[in-house]
C-alpha cells in the first residue's frame, strides 16, 4: 500500500473527521473509501461518454419511427 501527503482545507478536514466519527471508522478509511467511490463514478461517466460517442442518432430515430402511434391506456399519461 502506498501513502500520499494530502493537503485539505481546515473546514474540509473537520467535516471528514466528523463523518468518520459518525460512521465509526478511521479518517483514513473514510477518505480511502470516498476517493475510491469518486474514481468509480468518474470511470462510469467516462464509459458513458465513450458509449455516447459511438451512438448513431439517425439510427435511433429510425427505430422510433417504426413504433406505432397508439393512444396510451387510461391513466397511463404524463401529467
Amino acid at each position: 500500500m502506498s501513502s500520499y501527503p494530502l493537503r485539505l482545507p481546515d473546514h474540509v478536514l473537520e467535516e471528514a473527521r466528523r463523518a468518520a466519527a459518525e460512521d465509526n471508522v478511521s479518517l483514513n478509511q473514510l477518505l480511502s473509501s470516498l476517493i475510491a467511490d469518486g474514481i468509480g463514478h468518474r470511470r462510469a461517466i467516462l464509459a458513458l461518454h465513450r458509449r455516447a460517442e459511438r451512438g448513431d442518432p439517425a439510427a435511433a430515430l429510425s427505430v422510433l419511427d417504426k413504433v406505432p402511434a397508439n393512444t396510451p391506456d387510461p391513466g397511463d399519461t404524463i401529467p
